[in-house]
């Protein structure tokens, strides 16, 4: 069974349509991305996911559970987390606080547990502390929980938006272009880490990428949206050739002179 299904999706701004009818289905602890040129609807679509936006139209469900309509903070609860295309951290926090921040949706202490600081208050600060640490620690930075989150390296900085990401317990991780902005070596450093988020956690990932040599080596399974209508959808080898994904990117002229855009490694199993 699907662990989220997007059935006849459609996101409207005024007189633009800005996602279609779009349909997608997303199996348990694989690596899916959702691609297209820019203005396509991805991060539209990861926002109506999210509850973010509310669609016209359609249904999105998570394990069976309509998300629809529902606030962000019971999705997060229910087990949706995302990072952004532009790092969204609390700048002038530690590292440990941002990752702590995660965790507020499992969090018991009330207003008077935190005001009195009552024995209950105290451990569960305690434990919350040690998960942010090991939480730290797994993506790349123990030792580094008391440094200022906006003097960490941009690198280090994507990563820690991951970690407050898994903090909130995410079945569905969303990662918006995560490897914007790095270099050839940090986006390869990035792709062994998603795909340790998913061997070593079993979290699902769903992706946005403009990378085409991450998208492809990483993903399992693709869909191509081109102003809001999904286009294509299949594994890696698949969208490479499709003559319809190269002319969204290319233009119709473009994609008769040039068919190697999309190449790049096949996905590992």
């Amino acid at each position: 069974m699907a662990l989220l299904v997007a059935r006849k999706v459609v996101k409207r701004f005024g007189g633009l349509t800005a996602v279609r009818d779009l349909d997608l289905d997303i199996e348990p602890k694989t690596i899916y991305s959702v691609i297209g040129p820019n203005g396509a609807g991805k991060t539209t679509f990861f926002n109506c996911i999210t509850g973010f936006y509310q669609p016209e139209e359609g249904e999105i469900l998570l394990d069976g559970q309509p998300l629809v309509g529902l606030p962000t903070d019971k999705i997060t609860r229910l087990g949706i987390a995302r990072t952004y295309q532009n790092i969204r951290l609390f700048a002038n926090m530690t590292a440990i606080e941002n990752a702590m921040v995660g965790l507020h949706p499992h969090l018991r202490t009330g207003v008077l547990g935190a005001i009195f600081r009552t024995p209950a208050a105290r451990a569960e600060e305690a434990q919350a502390t040690a998960e942010a640490r090991r939480l730290l620690q797994f993506v790349g930075l123990a030792g580094k929980g008391d440094l200022i989150a906006k003097n960490l390296p941009y690198g280090l900085q994507r990563r820690l938006e991951v970690a407050r990401a898994l903090a909130s317990r995410p079945k569905l991780l969303l990662l918006d272009e995560p490897t914007a902005g790095m270099n050839p070596r940090e986006a390869e450093d990035m792709m062994h880490f998603i795909r340790r988020l998913r061997d070593e956690l079993g979290i699902t990932i769903l992706l946005i990428e403009h990378h085409m040599r991450v998208v492809m080596g990483i993903s399992e399974h693709i869909t191509v949206l081109d102003y809001g209508e999904k286009i294509a959808e299949g594994a890696p080898r698949e969208i490479q050739t499709n003559p319809r994904v190269i002319e969204a990117y290319l233009g119709r002229g473009g994609a008769a002179q040039q068919h190697g855009v999309l190449d790049a490694p096949a996905a590992a199993g």
